[in-house]
């Protein structure tokens, strides 16, 4: 990290402090957690609107910094997509937005294996691999493609679910995935 990366974070932090400091009479919560998680999550970004919202309400931005910092901890989901145009190759892996997951995809008896994959370095890491989370992939569609616990290397694998090569099944069924905890009745959105 060199001097002007170093300044750059300092300034951001004395700004996101001076925002988080203010005091504005009859503040209120403008926007809902739902809301605020969607945007966290990447599932649906703030609107110019709400994001103006979110720096005109100093509780609000608080209570937008606390569910950042649960989540950073307390993982809930990870999304993904497909990014790379059929170019007619097999497709190999697809990593989720945030960084902290990955599915590969392996040729196997006439079909495929799908491998989720844990970084070892996501933040959450531990406690995922330490709780023995029962998780599921879905498609943009909301069919779920994998489903089970991880192993000690931080991985779970299973035949893949379609006849259809993961490629051309992910740009059928919207070209995004989503990892996540298992739902309470498997199969279920």
């Amino acid at each position: 990290m060199n001097k002007t990366d170093t300044a750059e974070r300092l300034e951001r932090r004395l700004k996101a402090s001076a925002l988080l400091a203010r005091r504005v009479d009859n503040d209120h919560l403008v926007l809902d957690d739902a809301t605020l998680a969607a945007a966290l999550d990447g599932v649906q970004p703030l609107g110019a609107a709400q994001a103006q919202a979110l720096l005109d309400s100093p509780l609000t931005m608080r209570r937008f910094r606390t569910l950042a910092e649960q989540r950073r901890t307390s993982w809930q989901a990870s999304h993904g997509m497909l990014r790379a145009a059929d170019d007619g190759a097999a497709l190999a892996t697809l990593e989720t937005d945030d960084g902290h997951w990955a599915l590969h995809f392996l040729p196997a008896d006439g079909g495929w294996q799908v491998v989720l994959k844990l970084d070892p370095a996501a933040p959450f890491a531990a406690s995922v691999m330490g709780e023995g989370a029962l998780l599921e992939v879905r498609d943009g569609a909301g069919a779920v493609l994998l489903q089970g616990g991880l192993d000690r290397d931080g991985e779970c694998e299973q035949a893949w679910p379609f006849a259809e090569a993961p490629s051309p099944h992910f740009q059928r069924h919207g070209a995004r995935f989503a990892v996540a905890r298992a739902s309470a009745s498997p199969g279920h959105p």
